[in-house]
């Protein structure tokens, strides 16, 4: 009997309907019981409705050994394609651990790839889903060609267009450098794990015995080895999450990011900012709180908000424009710069440069963290991180100095010499080599060795170093600064800043790339 038009395309209904059932019912129930979605459940929840086009969903993986021709399901392992986040194009693939534990293949390499692939030439941001076993060991070098691929796409399209993780299952081994690679890393508590090596290995291997969250879970990557940059409380979170990053920042490295119509007035000038900053300067304050006051309200987007927290990054919007935010938190450590802070503040600066995000830099630097732990840890070379992220950076760059600039710590923190556009400083800024004290002990040590009243006389130095450098108007004096400010100012005046330099065009010396000390 032939069969007619009707016959093909209900079987094709057919087949598309077994490729979304994954590994079938049994493992999508497991799936559930566990209070996770499913692959498609997933990237259907987290897009606009109707939007997501599926590709390559019929694809089988071609090996035999170890009985892997018995297990052969559309797909393989990863759902992908492109659909539309708030009106905007993304690409998106998710790992199915109904298939095979989400063991990565090669065509899971090769639907990833493609993917990947069109993103950019699109210009599109790419989001991932991983929740899968690792690498397919039954497949040999293939998967491990798999992984190389999306690895050499993922640094490939660094600064090109947006990369977003999402773990919200087991991610192990070379499983974890896809996304140590993206831009933005959102783990799911109680559900999400990164590890190079797992609870068991490293029992065998050093004695240490730890579970899976402690070890690598979503508060110890987002608080303490800060992998991850944003730990949602569930499913419905990360995507909440994920919608929110997008908000902010443009779909390539070619466009500017995505304003919105202005709800705050551009005059407005919060009066609590002008006794914000204690006057004594050994108290502290949290940097939030001005940060809160002076951007669109309601409009800080804090990143990293757990991990370094003596640093504070984010987006936010000045006008209904999006913005990087960058600043010290006294706070915290009083905050001085240690190493976490130093990767926590150089890489989003350089993220914020690569996509067109005017940085806006708050600085109350008393200096770099001292002690043998963070010298012998690298503290140089990774506050140099930060040096070299500032004066790299072509983006429009502004500071506002509201305290304590001292020494190096106030170079690196997008200081006028490191070619920032503009750099205003509040009344209560104190610029200066280091702190009265340490100065005065150094300039003045023979003399006060040999002084009768040397405790007097020691306070006396302090109090006229203060008096010459406890103030903004010496460094205003000397054009290091561009204008002092009364701290409710500063709204309408970063508003007017951003106006003028939203066209500002300047470029590097020609390249292959620079060498960041990693």
């Amino acid at each position: 009997m032939e069969s007619n038009v009707d016959d093909f395309i209900n079987q094709l209904k057919e087949k598309r309907k077994t490729a979304t059932e994954g590994g079938g019912a049994k493992r999508v129930e497991a799936q559930h019981a566990k209070g996770k979605m499913t692959a498609h459940e997933r990237i259907v929840k987290l897009v606009d409705d109707g939007s997501f086009i599926e590709l390559e969903g019929f694809m089988l993986h071609r090996h035999t050994d170890f009985d892997l021709d018995k297990d052969r399901y559309p797909g393989d392992g990863v759902v992908a394609g492109f659909a539309k986040i708030e009106g905007r194009r993304v690409c998106v693939y998710a790992q199915d651990f109904t298939i095979i534990g989400g063991s990565f293949g090669e065509v899971a390499g090769k639907k990833i790839a493609k993917v990947m692939d069109l993103a950019v030439q699109s210009g599109v941001p790419v989001i991932g889903i991983n929740d899968g076993g690792g690498a397919r060991i039954q497949e040999g070098i293939w998967s491990l060609e798999a992984y190389g691929e999306v690895f050499y796409r993922n640094v490939q399209a660094s600064g090109v267009i947006p990369q977003i993780s999402v773990i919200m299952g087991p991610c192990a081994g070379g499983a974890v450098y896809s996304p140590a690679i993206q831009d933005f890393i959102v783990m799911v508590k109680n559900m999400g794990n990164m590890y190079i090596t797992g609870p068991q290995v490293i029992k065998a291997v050093t004695g240490e015995e730890v579970n899976e969250e402690v070890l690598g879970g979503a508060d110890t990557h987002s608080s303490v080895s800060g992998v991850a940059h944003f730990a949602a409380e569930n499913e419905e979170d990360a995507f909440s999450t994920i919608r929110k990053i997008l908000s902010y920042i443009p779909s390539n490295n070619t466009e500017p990011g995505p304003a919105t119509t202005p709800s705050d007035d551009p005059w407005r000038m919060d009066k609590s900012l002008d006794t914000i900053v204690p006057a004594d300067p050994s108290s502290s304050y949290d940097m939030r709180d001005v940060v809160t006051r002076i951007f669109d309200l309601e409009s800080f987007f804090e990143v990293s908000h757990s991990f370094a927290q003596n640093a504070i990054t984010g987006f936010a919007r000045l006008h209904g424009q999006p913005v990087g935010v960058v600043g010290q938190n006294p706070a915290v450590m009083a905050g001085s710069i240690d190493i976490d802070a130093s990767d926590k503040i150089a890489r989003f600066v350089r993220f914020c440069d690569a996509f067109n995000l005017p940085i806006i830099t708050f600085s109350d630097s008393p200096g770099f963290l001292p002690g043998v732990s963070q010298e012998h840890g690298g503290i140089i070379r990774h506050g140099a991180k930060i040096l070299y992220a500032y004066a790299e950076a072509t983006t429009p760059k502004i500071t506002i100095i509201t305290r304590k600039g001292y020494g190096g710590a106030m170079i690196v923190m997008g200081s006028k010499y490191l070619r920032a556009d503009l750099v205003f400083a509040w009344p209560s800024a104190e610029i200066a080599v280091m702190g009265a004290e340490g100065a005065v002990n150094i300039l003045y040590r023979k003399q006060l060795k040999d002084t009768p009243n040397a405790a007097e006389e020691r306070a006396r130095l302090i109090q006229e170093y203060k008096d010459k450098f406890s103030n903004p108007y010496a460094a205003a004096a000397a054009g290091h600064i561009d204008d002092i400010l009364i701290p409710s100012e500063t709204r309408p005046r970063l508003i007017a800043a951003l106006e003028l330099l939203k066209d500002k065009q300047t470029s590097l010396p020609a390249k292959k790339h620079g060498n960041i000390p990693l």
